[in-house]
């Protein structure tokens, strides 16, 4: 399998070295503006070779990887699309994607979005075992390539990661919630205490929730931008919880402020057990109509109920009318709704 890597930096790097490890016969073809760079990826094993143009990058490669910042992407898609073979899937790894998913509705673009990083940048902190056991978002729409998206699905989960199929919009706004708003809460809470008269000696506690403060401008002022309104939301549901929370102190009722307390407790514990929840796997095969986007279809209403496919399968039928799709999910409660799911989307599902 060829894969072209397009931005070779610490997440296109790390996607080059896990390829090269876990994908037999993976050749990574790297491409960029600085060639001291990609002199450096090839060094380090992040890639086979460095192509001396875009074009040549994406000659017969199967898959591609755009790895630019958020707000370069609409350019690298839009580049990679237009050079990559009929069959190449082509995807990012931003962590905003309703623009570009509206901006692309080609068969052949799935967006992507892998939850695996570090605050350093570059292909010198690249890392083969960056994605295991992290969550990849993929973004499939209406147009994408079912064959396409296994494709995709597959080399991803090879690389060691989960991937979880979600609508754009949901994405952007689980982020703002999740990853954005943190920053912005980091970035307030420095300044805050940098703008007392006396500068405070500070704590863990203060050194851990602001270590994301002050984070990459180049790579943030671009998501802050792309996502403002998710994120501006987010922060407004944040002030009016803050706002409560005063409320509460200022009261000074010691069994209000305990069950506040102790329902925040719960809810990380939730949020975690979320997180790590798994169980034995079900087999699913449903007969579906070979239609485009029949695969995202099904893997969106089932990522939108938060059950997560371990893997899956596609197997047109003889006449290329009708297909099946096998999936995979875990723990008995998804599989249950799983079938719930697919059965009201009006397709047949039978237990292996």
């Amino acid at each position: 399998m060829r894969v072209a890597v397009i931005g070779v930096g610490l997440i296109g790097g790390s996607i080059g070295m896990a390829a090269t490890q876990h994908v037999p016969g993976a050749e990574v073809v790297g491409f960029g503006r600085s060639r001291q760079r990609l002199g450096r990826a090839r060094e380090l094993g992040a890639i086979h070779r460095v192509a001396g143009s875009l074009a040549e990058a994406l000659e017969g490669a199967e898959v591609c990887f755009c790895c630019g910042p958020v707000g370069a992407l609409p350019e690298q898609v839009a580049a990679a699309l237009a050079a990559a073979p009929a069959d190449c899937v082509v995807t990012d790894v931003g962590s905003v994607k309703r623009g570009l998913v509206e901006t692309f509705p080609d068969e052949r673009f799935v967006g992507g979005h892998p939850i695996a990083g570090a605050e350093t940048a570059g292909v010198e902190h690249a890392r083969r075992d960056l994605f295991q056991n992290a969550v990849w978002y993929l973004t499939p729409s209406g147009s994408s390539s079912g064959i396409l998206y296994e494709r995709l699905y597959r080399l991803i989960a090879s690389l060691g990661a989960r991937p979880v199929a979600v609508d754009a919009v949901s994405h952007d706004r689980l982020l703002a919630a999740v990853s954005h708003l943190p920053h912005v809460m980091a970035n307030v809470l420095v300044s805050q205490a940098a703008g007392r008269g006396d500068l405070p000696r500070i704590g863990p506690s203060f050194r851990d929730a602001t270590r994301v403060a002050g984070a990459n401008s180049a790579i943030w002022t671009d998501i802050y931008v792309a996502n403002r309104k998710a994120i501006a939301d987010e922060v407004d549901a944040a002030v009016e919880g803050l706002r409560r929370a005063s409320k509460v102190l200022r009261a000074g009722d010691a069994d209000a402020i305990t069950a506040w307390n102790e329902h925040a407790a719960a809810d990380r514990r939730r949020l975690l057990d979320a997180e790590s929840a798994e169980g034995a796997i079900h087999e699913l095969r449903l007969t579906v109509p070979n239609r485009p986007g029949i695969v995202a279809q099904v893997a969106l209403a089932l990522g939108k109920a938060g059950v997560n496919i371990v893997d899956l399968a596609l197997a047109p039928a003889s006449d290329m009318r009708t297909g099946a799709i096998t999936l995979w999910i875990a723990g008995d409660e998804q599989a249950g709704r799983a079938r719930e799911l697919i059965s009201e989307l009006g397709f047949p599902v039978a237990s292996a």
